[in-house]
């Protein structure tokens, strides 16, 4: 079981940017080594905080996030830009990654720009879980990419805890892994997010380990916006601050 599952999470870690054209030659995912699903012990902040709240449109509903400005203020800052320059705007969900092993739902879904030039702003520092503290779990939004610092503007959106995608750095007998950068969580729209997760997928679209993975007609982005965040009630603890809420 546990070569099974660091074999799925090891394609997983080739998560990049797909371009929806098939003439369009992709760039191959960098090898990985296995990530392992060793949960990492994460310090939760104490504090509650700074939180930005996005409204992120599709065509099948729509999927509330917040967004850690505190932890994760690089990420954070870069996907609130995408959003205010509307260029999230038209984009799509693209892939879903369906685990056969664990609890389903088990997995992801993916979107963004996928790597257009006329969408992409410059790629950012990567900010590993391991010192901001946020965790891939249910609900979770992380940024896709290649190596390390070179995230721009595809993300997804775990329907399960993904440990193995957390920073491991230099568990014993183990390799550092950078893991992939957590930065936010569903609040509300989880059930949207399991709608996507159930799509039909292409069995012809994708090269690799992505072949199966890509979505037969993708889910389309119609807009994300940052929104206001009401007022929270005084009698609740900062550690739920972010936790989605049941659809």
């Amino acid at each position: 079981m546990r070569i099974r599952i660091a074999n799925a999470l090891l394609a997983f870690l080739g998560l990049l940017v797909v371009a929806s054209s098939p003439a369009r030659a992709e760039p191959e995912p960098l090898p990985a080594t296995t990530p392992g699903p060793t949960e990492q012990t994460a310090p939760a902040p104490e504090a509650r905080p700074e939180l930005a709240r996005v409204s992120m449109v599709t065509a099948m509903g729509t999927i509330t996030l917040d967004l850690d400005k505190t932890n994760a203020p690089v990420t954070t800052a870069n996907f609130l830009r995408y959003a205010r320059e509307r260029r999230f705007d038209g984009t799509i969900f693209y892939r879903v990654m369906r685990l056969d092993w664990g609890t389903p739902p088990n997995g992801l879904i993916q979107g963004g720009t996928q790597g257009r030039a006329d969408r992409n702003l410059k790629p950012i520092a990567h900010e590993p879980t391991n010192e901001t503290g946020l965790i891939h779990k249910t609900g979770t939004i992380s940024m896709a990419r290649y190596a390390p610092g070179t995230a721009a503007g595809d993300f997804s959106i775990m329907l399960s805890p993904q440990p193995g995608l957390n920073a491991q750095p230099g568990a014993p007998g183990q390799d550092p892994q950078p893991g992939f950068a957590a930065f936010g969580q569903v609040v509300e729209g989880m059930d949207v997010v399991r709608a996507i997760y159930d799509v039909p997928l292409s069995p012809t679209k994708g090269e690799g380990f992505l072949r199966g993975q890509m979505i037969d007609n993708p889910v389309k982005i119609l807009s994300v916006r940052e929104i206001a965040i009401p007022a929270p009630d005084a009698d609740t603890p900062p550690s739920s601050a972010m936790e989605p809420k049941s659809p």
